[in-house]
């Protein structure tokens, strides 16, 4: 399994910007997507965005399309998610996840980070 850290979260006020990294390593991610999900508390895990690894295709959840963006670096072996013009609803524990396919459903992916904490006053 790959071994996955993200880093970046903090509290930020309502409309600013801030971007969470995903350092991956271990096994290589080639063969694998990466995904972002979040979960609030009391709240279910929910799906934010992802991107495949080769080729860089990118899906967003409603609530986060227009907003955020997900990249990837594939030399630092690094996935980003650059959030902007964020809400008080965006706070929540981010993670990011790698797995054989790509799917909105958490339970769907393999490998998975410790999370960091995304802080969001209004």
């Amino acid at each position: 399994q790959v071994q996955l850290v993200e880093s970046g979260g903090g509290r930020v006020q309502a409309g600013d910007s801030l971007r969470l990294s995903c350092t991956a390593s271990g096994r290589t991610v080639d063969d694998y997507a990466v995904g972002w999900f979040r979960q609030a508390p009391g709240k279910e895990r929910e799906f934010v965005g992802a991107i495949t690894w080769i080729g860089g295709g990118t899906y967003y959840a409603d609530s986060v399309k227009g907003r955020f963006t997900a990249s990837r670096d594939t030399a630092k072996n690094q996935v980003y998610l650059q959030m902007n013009k964020v809400k008080s609803e965006d706070t929540a524990v981010y993670y990011c996840a790698a797995g054989g396919i790509l799917s909105s459903d958490w339970s769907q992916w393999t490998s998975w980070g410790q999370g960091t904490q995304v802080t969001v006053s209004s």
